[in-house]
Protein backbone atom coordinates (compact mmCIF):
# COMPACT_ATOMS: atom_id res chain seq x y z
CA UNK A 1 0.00 0.00 0.00
CA UNK A 2 0.98 3.51 -1.09
CA UNK A 3 2.39 6.51 1.54
CA UNK A 4 0.37 9.16 0.91
CA UNK A 5 1.84 13.13 0.71
CA UNK A 6 0.32 15.97 -0.85
CA UNK A 7 0.67 15.94 -4.66
CA UNK A 8 3.91 18.54 -5.02
CA UNK A 9 5.86 17.58 -2.47
CA UNK A 10 9.15 16.79 -3.83
CA UNK A 11 9.70 14.12 -2.28
CA UNK A 12 6.84 12.50 -4.74
CA UNK A 13 8.84 12.88 -7.46
CA UNK A 14 12.03 11.48 -6.32
CA UNK A 15 10.07 8.23 -4.33
CA UNK A 16 8.41 7.30 -7.85
CA UNK A 17 11.61 7.23 -10.06
CA UNK A 18 13.03 4.55 -7.56
CA UNK A 19 9.44 3.07 -7.99
CA UNK A 20 8.22 3.64 -4.56
CA UNK A 21 4.20 3.22 -4.08
CA UNK A 22 2.99 6.99 -3.17
CA UNK A 23 -0.27 8.06 -3.85
CA UNK A 24 -1.21 11.41 -4.20
CA UNK A 25 -3.36 13.42 -2.12
CA UNK A 26 -6.09 14.01 -4.84
CA UNK A 27 -6.22 10.39 -5.46
CA UNK A 28 -5.80 9.66 -2.07
CA UNK A 29 -9.34 11.13 -1.37
CA UNK A 30 -11.16 9.06 -3.72
CA UNK A 31 -10.19 6.01 -1.27
CA UNK A 32 -12.81 4.82 0.97
CA UNK A 33 -10.12 3.24 3.70
CA UNK A 34 -8.98 4.64 6.93
CA UNK A 35 -4.99 5.30 6.74
CA UNK A 36 -2.73 5.84 9.29
CA UNK A 37 -2.21 9.14 9.97
CA UNK A 38 1.20 9.83 11.08
CA UNK A 39 2.45 13.22 11.68
CA UNK A 40 6.29 14.30 11.50
CA UNK A 41 8.33 16.96 13.07
CA UNK A 42 11.16 17.88 11.00
CA UNK A 43 13.93 19.56 12.48
CA UNK A 44 16.73 19.07 10.33
CA UNK A 45 18.33 21.54 8.77
CA UNK A 46 17.82 19.65 5.14
CA UNK A 47 14.23 19.19 6.16
CA UNK A 48 13.55 18.29 2.04
CA UNK A 49 16.21 15.63 2.01
CA UNK A 50 15.02 14.54 5.41
CA UNK A 51 11.13 13.82 3.99
CA UNK A 52 12.27 11.60 1.64
CA UNK A 53 14.62 9.96 3.62
CA UNK A 54 11.45 9.27 5.89
CA UNK A 55 8.55 8.75 3.28
CA UNK A 56 10.87 5.92 1.88
CA UNK A 57 11.36 3.82 4.79
CA UNK A 58 7.60 4.71 5.67
CA UNK A 59 6.16 3.16 2.14
CA UNK A 60 7.31 -0.29 2.87
CA UNK A 61 4.36 -1.88 4.45
CA UNK A 62 1.04 -3.11 3.36
CA UNK A 63 -0.53 0.00 5.78
CA UNK A 64 -1.69 3.17 4.35
CA UNK A 65 0.10 5.93 5.74
CA UNK A 66 -0.77 9.71 5.60
CA UNK A 67 1.82 11.66 6.11
CA UNK A 68 1.48 15.25 7.75
CA UNK A 69 4.99 17.65 7.88
CA UNK A 70 5.47 20.03 11.26
CA UNK A 71 7.97 22.51 12.42
CA UNK A 72 8.69 24.74 15.14
CA UNK A 73 6.78 28.22 15.19
CA UNK A 74 10.00 29.63 17.79
CA UNK A 75 12.71 28.75 15.34
CA UNK A 76 13.14 29.92 11.63
CA UNK A 77 14.68 27.39 9.60
CA UNK A 78 17.46 28.86 7.56
CA UNK A 79 18.29 25.71 4.78
CA UNK A 80 14.79 25.64 3.52
CA UNK A 81 12.58 28.00 1.42
CA UNK A 82 9.84 29.36 3.19
CA UNK A 83 7.76 28.84 -0.06
CA UNK A 84 8.13 24.76 0.89
CA UNK A 85 7.44 25.50 4.27
CA UNK A 86 4.24 27.36 3.90
CA UNK A 87 3.18 24.77 1.14
CA UNK A 88 3.62 21.22 2.88
CA UNK A 89 4.11 21.93 7.20
CA UNK A 90 1.88 23.10 9.81
CA UNK A 91 2.42 24.99 13.20
CA UNK A 92 1.52 22.89 16.28
CA UNK A 93 -1.09 25.47 17.04
CA UNK A 94 -2.55 24.51 13.36
CA UNK A 95 -2.31 20.74 15.04
CA UNK A 96 -2.54 20.53 18.62
CA UNK A 97 -6.72 19.71 18.43
CA UNK A 98 -5.65 16.62 16.51
CA UNK A 99 -5.26 12.81 16.92
CA UNK A 100 -2.87 11.11 15.03
CA UNK A 101 -2.10 7.10 15.30
CA UNK A 102 1.83 8.02 14.87
CA UNK A 103 4.20 10.62 15.90
CA UNK A 104 8.02 11.16 14.62
CA UNK A 105 10.14 13.43 15.98
CA UNK A 106 13.33 13.93 14.09
CA UNK A 107 17.19 14.09 14.85
CA UNK A 108 18.91 17.97 15.13
CA UNK A 109 22.38 19.30 14.80
CA UNK A 110 22.12 20.79 18.27
CA UNK A 111 23.49 18.43 20.23
CA UNK A 112 26.67 20.30 22.28
CA UNK A 113 23.91 22.88 23.44
CA UNK A 114 22.16 21.88 26.41
CA UNK A 115 18.69 21.56 26.26
CA UNK A 116 17.45 24.20 27.85
CA UNK A 117 19.62 26.60 25.35
CA UNK A 118 18.15 25.26 22.60
CA UNK A 119 15.65 27.76 20.55
CA UNK A 120 12.89 25.71 21.06
CA UNK A 121 13.06 23.48 23.53
CA UNK A 122 10.14 25.39 25.80
CA UNK A 123 7.79 24.82 22.26
CA UNK A 124 9.40 21.17 21.88
CA UNK A 125 8.70 20.15 25.58
CA UNK A 126 4.93 21.14 24.65
CA UNK A 127 4.31 19.18 21.84
CA UNK A 128 6.09 16.16 23.29
CA UNK A 129 3.74 17.02 26.57
CA UNK A 130 0.87 16.89 23.86
CA UNK A 131 2.05 13.62 22.36
CA UNK A 132 1.27 11.79 25.43
CA UNK A 133 -2.55 12.19 25.17
CA UNK A 134 -2.57 12.49 21.19
CA UNK A 135 -0.39 10.02 19.92
CA UNK A 136 -0.70 6.23 19.89
CA UNK A 137 3.45 5.58 19.66
CA UNK A 138 6.29 8.34 19.16
CA UNK A 139 8.97 7.50 17.38
CA UNK A 140 12.47 9.66 18.46
CA UNK A 141 15.42 10.06 16.30
CA UNK A 142 19.05 10.36 17.10
CA UNK A 143 18.93 14.23 18.85
CA UNK A 144 14.92 13.55 19.18
CA UNK A 145 15.66 10.14 21.23
CA UNK A 146 18.19 12.50 23.89
CA UNK A 147 15.65 14.96 23.99
CA UNK A 148 12.64 12.48 24.67
CA UNK A 149 14.67 10.68 26.97
CA UNK A 150 15.55 13.79 28.81
CA UNK A 151 12.32 15.04 29.01
CA UNK A 152 10.66 11.93 30.06
CA UNK A 153 13.12 10.04 32.17
CA UNK A 154 15.53 12.95 33.30
CA UNK A 155 17.94 10.73 31.42
CA UNK A 156 21.24 13.19 30.75
CA UNK A 157 23.30 13.34 27.47
CA UNK A 158 27.43 13.11 27.75
CA UNK A 159 29.47 14.90 24.98
CA UNK A 160 31.91 12.51 23.41
CA UNK A 161 35.67 12.33 22.90
CA UNK A 162 34.67 12.58 19.45
CA UNK A 163 32.28 12.43 16.75
CA UNK A 164 30.33 9.01 16.44
CA UNK A 165 30.10 8.99 12.44
CA UNK A 166 29.94 6.22 10.31
CA UNK A 167 27.94 2.83 10.04
CA UNK A 168 28.32 0.66 13.73
CA UNK A 169 27.40 -3.35 14.35
CA UNK A 170 24.31 -3.49 16.94
CA UNK A 171 22.95 -6.76 18.86
CA UNK A 172 19.35 -7.95 19.78
CA UNK A 173 18.52 -7.79 23.49
CA UNK A 174 15.53 -9.56 23.27
CA UNK A 175 14.36 -11.01 19.60
CA UNK A 176 10.89 -12.12 20.97
CA UNK A 177 9.57 -7.75 21.25
CA UNK A 178 7.88 -7.04 18.54
CA UNK A 179 9.65 -4.09 17.68
CA UNK A 180 12.40 -6.16 16.53
CA UNK A 181 10.84 -8.90 15.00
CA UNK A 182 12.90 -10.55 11.79
CA UNK A 183 15.91 -8.84 13.04
CA UNK A 184 18.88 -10.57 12.90
CA UNK A 185 21.42 -11.36 16.05
CA UNK A 186 23.62 -8.60 14.74
CA UNK A 187 22.65 -5.89 12.28
CA UNK A 188 24.11 -2.32 11.10
CA UNK A 189 22.82 1.47 11.39
CA UNK A 190 24.46 4.77 10.85
CA UNK A 191 25.54 7.31 13.27
CA UNK A 192 26.16 10.98 13.47
CA UNK A 193 26.55 12.75 16.56
CA UNK A 194 28.69 14.65 19.36
CA UNK A 195 26.93 13.40 22.33
CA UNK A 196 25.75 10.16 23.74
CA UNK A 197 23.46 8.64 26.74
CA UNK A 198 24.54 5.74 28.56
CA UNK A 199 23.17 2.58 29.30
CA UNK A 200 23.50 2.51 33.11
CA UNK A 201 20.84 5.21 33.00
CA UNK A 202 18.56 3.94 30.96
CA UNK A 203 18.68 0.74 32.96
CA UNK A 204 18.06 3.27 36.00
CA UNK A 205 14.80 4.16 34.81
CA UNK A 206 11.69 1.27 35.69
CA UNK A 207 9.58 2.14 32.94
CA UNK A 208 12.30 1.81 29.99
CA UNK A 209 13.36 -1.46 28.22
CA UNK A 210 16.74 -1.70 26.30
CA UNK A 211 16.35 -3.35 23.14
CA UNK A 212 19.27 -3.12 21.22
CA UNK A 213 22.55 -1.63 21.79
CA UNK A 214 26.53 -1.67 20.38
CA UNK A 215 29.52 -2.00 22.18
CA UNK A 216 31.15 1.42 20.03
CA UNK A 217 27.40 3.27 19.30
CA UNK A 218 26.01 2.54 22.70
CA UNK A 219 22.00 2.15 23.66
CA UNK A 220 20.19 2.60 20.46
CA UNK A 221 16.84 1.38 21.03
CA UNK A 222 14.64 1.76 23.90
CA UNK A 223 11.03 2.09 24.52
CA UNK A 224 8.88 2.46 27.23
CA UNK A 225 6.74 -0.24 28.94
CA UNK A 226 3.07 0.70 27.00
CA UNK A 227 5.31 1.12 24.13
CA UNK A 228 4.18 4.40 23.94
CA UNK A 229 7.56 5.68 23.61
CA UNK A 230 10.30 4.57 21.19
CA UNK A 231 13.94 6.04 21.29
CA UNK A 232 16.41 5.37 18.27
CA UNK A 233 19.61 7.09 18.83
CA UNK A 234 20.87 6.50 15.33
CA UNK A 235 19.67 7.43 12.10
CA UNK A 236 18.19 3.95 10.31
CA UNK A 237 16.44 6.26 7.65
CA UNK A 238 19.78 7.56 5.87
CA UNK A 239 20.39 6.67 2.40
CA UNK A 240 23.43 5.67 0.94
CA UNK A 241 24.99 8.92 0.42
CA UNK A 242 24.19 10.70 3.40
CA UNK A 243 26.88 9.51 5.34
CA UNK A 244 29.37 10.24 2.71
CA UNK A 245 27.70 14.18 1.74
CA UNK A 246 28.64 15.07 5.23
CA UNK A 247 31.71 13.78 5.59
CA UNK A 248 32.91 15.95 2.15
CA UNK A 249 30.77 19.09 3.63
CA UNK A 250 32.92 18.97 6.69
CA UNK A 251 35.82 18.51 4.35
CA UNK A 252 34.86 21.49 2.35
CA UNK A 253 34.58 23.67 5.05
CA UNK A 254 38.22 23.30 6.24
CA UNK A 255 36.63 21.16 9.50
CA UNK A 256 38.67 17.96 11.01
CA UNK A 257 36.34 15.42 10.63
CA UNK A 258 37.49 11.92 10.51
CA UNK A 259 36.41 9.31 7.39
CA UNK A 260 32.72 7.96 8.67
CA UNK A 261 33.60 4.23 10.31
CA UNK A 262 32.65 0.99 8.50
CA UNK A 263 30.90 3.39 5.26
CA UNK A 264 33.39 3.27 2.46
CA UNK A 265 35.16 0.01 0.62
CA UNK A 266 37.85 -0.58 1.98
CA UNK A 267 37.72 2.63 3.87
CA UNK A 268 38.51 4.49 0.85
CA UNK A 269 36.40 7.93 -0.22
CA UNK A 270 37.34 7.29 -3.62
CA UNK A 271 35.63 4.24 -3.54
CA UNK A 272 31.41 3.90 -3.06
CA UNK A 273 29.64 3.39 -0.04
CA UNK A 274 28.45 0.11 1.32
CA UNK A 275 24.90 0.12 2.54
CA UNK A 276 24.80 -2.48 5.13
CA UNK A 277 21.43 -1.19 7.07
CA UNK A 278 18.91 -0.82 4.45
CA UNK A 279 17.01 -3.58 5.28
CA UNK A 280 16.96 -3.30 9.10
CA UNK A 281 15.95 0.37 8.71
CA UNK A 282 12.82 -0.84 6.33
CA UNK A 283 12.09 -3.71 9.12
CA UNK A 284 12.08 -1.20 12.33
CA UNK A 285 10.00 1.27 10.70
CA UNK A 286 7.75 -1.25 9.46
CA UNK A 287 7.29 -3.38 12.64
CA UNK A 288 6.86 0.16 14.52
CA UNK A 289 3.95 0.80 12.44
CA UNK A 290 2.39 -2.66 12.32
CA UNK A 291 2.85 -3.26 15.94
CA UNK A 292 2.86 -0.02 17.79
CA UNK A 293 0.89 2.11 15.84
CA UNK A 294 -1.68 0.03 13.43
CA UNK A 295 -2.72 -2.82 15.77
CA UNK A 296 -2.73 -0.30 18.86
CA UNK A 297 -4.58 2.60 17.61
CA UNK A 298 -8.65 3.03 17.82
CA UNK A 299 -10.33 3.12 14.60
CA UNK A 300 -11.83 6.53 15.36
CA UNK A 301 -10.31 9.03 17.83
CA UNK A 302 -13.61 10.05 18.25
Amino acid sequence: MPVNIPDLLPAKSLLEEENVFVMGESRAVAQDIRPLKILVLNLMPLKIKTETHLLRVLSNTPLQVEVELLFTSSHVPKNTPQEHLISFYKTFEEIKDKHYDGFIITGAPVELLEFEKVTYWEELCRIMDWSKTNVTSTLHLCWGAQAGLYYHYGIPKYEMSAKLFGVFEHFVNDPEEPLLRGFDDTFWAPHSRYTDVRRTDIEKVDDLILLSDSVKAGPYIALSKDRSQVFVTGHPEYDKLTLGEEYHRDKARGLQTKLPENYYKNDDPSQKSIVRWRSHAHLLYSNWLNYYVYQSTPYDWG
